[in-house]
């Protein structure tokens, strides 16, 4: 009897479009499973935005260990059968920041969401920064509607919310917490620049950071109207390995 993959999804607070170390990519690459990773960026939260899908090919071209492609949503070149075949055979998809909402009901007019459904059960890592953070969990803290709010959706692929910069953004940190204090959204994850999480079939597995100030956070309603706010301990990444020359 075949043993189904693990299901693996990873909050990012940073990588190559933020970081000039690409400690957090090595560490996701190093979770794909495989020496030469399949790696897919979905830019879809930015409107495709040509100088994000630039920086995701210039940064991969001077790393031999993964094999880069780009989903394309805003100008679509795949039917169905070639956009289910193209992301079922990634290792890694990795979607860019932006706005979350129009993530959501971009991916839904295309049927993305049920194939990442299906490649998240097959085992592909799916992974992002911001609103490539948000779009996993059931609920999350948003900029999408211009002032900081929470948006009660999801692919609910993780259980709970997510707060992304919940250090370097101003008012994210009270205003997540302030959310999750009145039940706006359930408890949940706040990851800060810098950091990483990875959790495996649903639950936490590893935590990291690149900077010793960054971390991540465990948010809960204490049932009186406050939150608690439980720091996790990360592991400090290590320094860059270097490229073959």
């Amino acid at each position: 009897m075949a043993v189904a993959p693990p299901k693996r999804l990873a909050l990012l607070g940073g990588g190559f479009s933020t970081d000039d170390d690409g400690l957090l990519d090595d560490w996701v690459l190093a979770r794909a499973g495989t020496s030469r990773p399949k790696v897919c960026f979905v830019p879809t939260a930015s409107g495709d935005a040509p100088a994000y899908v630039d920086r995701f090919r210039t940064v991969c071209a001077a790393r031999p260990d993964c094999e880069p492609s780009v989903l394309h949503l805003f100008r679509r070149e795949l039917d169905d059968e070639a956009l289910r075949s193209f992301l079922l055979a990634q290792d890694v998809v990795y979607v860019g920041g932006g706005n979350t909402a129009n993530l959501l009901a971009v991916w839904r007019a295309h049927g993305v969401d049920r194939l990442l459904r299906e490649a998240y059960d097959r085992g592909t890592l799916l992974c992002g920064i911001s609103a490539g953070a948000n779009c996993w969990a059931e609920g999350s803290h948003t900029d999408s509607f211009g002032p900081l709010t929470h948006l009660s959706d999801g692919l609910g692929l993780l259980s709970g919310s997510v707060c992304p910069h919940y250090d370097s953004e101003p008012g994210r940190r009270p205003s997540y917490r302030a959310a999750v204090a009145a039940g706006k959204l359930p408890a949940g994850w706040a990851v800060e620049d810098g950091a990483g999480a990875l959790f495996t079939d649903g639950a936490l597995t590893e935590t990291v950071t690149r900077v010793r100030q960054a971390g991540v956070y465990r948010v809960e309603a204490d049932g009186t109207g406050e939150v608690t706010e439980r720091p996790l301990p990360c592991r400090l990444l290590g320094p860059p390995r270097p490229l073959p020359g």
